[in-house]
């Protein structure tokens, strides 16, 4: 079993150290961070720019801004919670046709 088979399954794997997980992810983080300021900014240059402060998934996103700030971790598990459609307990399970 390679390194990769045990970290991807989550045994022995330890935490990569902060510094070298900067090193990798910062390029990433930064493109990603940029594309959601120009998303935004769109979004408030819009001809109808009031009536989208008003729209749910708007407020999800500044709310999952606010998570990515908190810096006490679970952050990843957090904001997927935000665009989560809450359990059902009533829910049915789709049958095969």
């Amino acid at each position: 079993m390679s390194t990769n088979d045990r970290s991807r399954r989550g045994s022995t794997a330890s935490p990569v150290p902060a510094a070298k997980a900067l090193d990798t992810y910062f390029l990433e983080a930064r493109a990603k961070l940029l594309d959601l300021a120009g998303i935004l900014d769109r979004i408030g240059r819009g001809a109808d720019a009031a009536s989208a402060e008003a729209d749910p998934r708007l407020a999800k996103v500044r709310q999952a801004l606010e998570v990515l700030h908190d810096q006490s971790g679970g952050r990843a598990e957090r904001i997927q919670q935000i665009f989560s459609i809450e359990y059902d307990p009533s829910w049915e399970r789709p049958r095969p046709r």
